[in-house]
């Protein structure tokens, strides 16, 4: 893939993982995240095998700053991949405390508007030209509502609501989107998580699936497959009884997670 590839939550964990692997000469890599230290990190290494690389300390809430990056970052190489991958998750915590208000809020300030504000001001270029794909990193967990960490679910719900949406809407233009709907993996929000992670991956590993769907074209990428049916399945079932079996899936988040 050759052109501009722009990579959200870039400093650590997926993000950076997916930068590196489509850093190649030929490429120049907008890179955005909250963690300057993390960002240059990855940054180096993506130079070192060949891609021009840009980076700019941003928080995807800041929509102004995002969009003023990311279309500087079009003009100079149009877009041949965006990726929105920053996130955050929040939960009931150990000692049994629930989410609150602030937390459901952050969660979809930045999982869900953080995309929007990365991918929507890049919309009418790519659709313009007639090229370009968009990378949109939800979660299993957008596929049912888990009673341990609703905000996470509802902001990735309603990210993969949108990217179906502008996904049917760039049907025919010669853009596409694909859908990433990732399980358990290796990264600082999945060690924060206090409870089962079945079919859990390595980083290497997960970033290995997403990159072979994006270069693809793929209209959705979710894994593993067990997770991904069990959780679709339970939309099958009567209310009590999908009710009753997600209470079993009990987690907690630790602090800082």
């Amino acid at each position: 893939m050759r052109g501009g590839v722009i990579v959200s939550g870039a400093s650590r964990g997926l993000g950076a993982a997916l930068a590196r692997r489509f850093a190649a000469p030929g490429v120049t890599l907008g890179l955005l995240a909250r963690g300057e230290a993390g960002l240059r990190e990855t940054a180096a290494a993506c130079e070192a095998r060949g891609a021009r690389v840009r980076v700019a300390v941003l928080d995807v809430r800041d929509a102004a700053g995002v969009a003023e990056a990311v279309l500087g970052w079009d003009a100079e190489a149009p877009t041949a991949l965006v990726v929105a991958n920053a996130g955050i998750a929040a939960g009931r915590r150990p000692d049994g405390t629930a989410e609150g208000v602030a937390d459901v809020a952050a969660q979809v300030s930045v999982n869900l508007l953080g995309a929007v504000n990365l991918v929507g001001p890049l919309l009418p270029a790519i659709r313009a030209r007639g090229a370009g794909r968009i990378g949109l990193v939800a979660s299993v967990a957008a596929f049912r509502g888990l009673p341990d960490s609703p905000g996470y679910c509802a902001s990735k719900a309603g990210l993969w609501a949108w990217g179906e949406a502008i996904r049917a809407d760039l049907r025919g233009t010669g853009a596409g989107v694909t859908l990433i709907a990732p399980g358990f993996f290796e990264s600082d929000m999945g060690r924060a998580w206090r409870g089962g992670r079945p079919f859990s991956l390595s980083t290497e590993a997960a970033a290995a699936r997403v990159e072979r769907a994006l270069r693809r074209g793929r209209p959705s990428c979710a894994f593993p497959l067990p997770l991904v049916v069990g959780l679709r399945a339970l939309s099958l079932l009567p209310a009590p009884l999908a009710d009753r079996a997600v209470r079993l899936l009990r987690f907690r988040i630790a602090e800082g997670g």
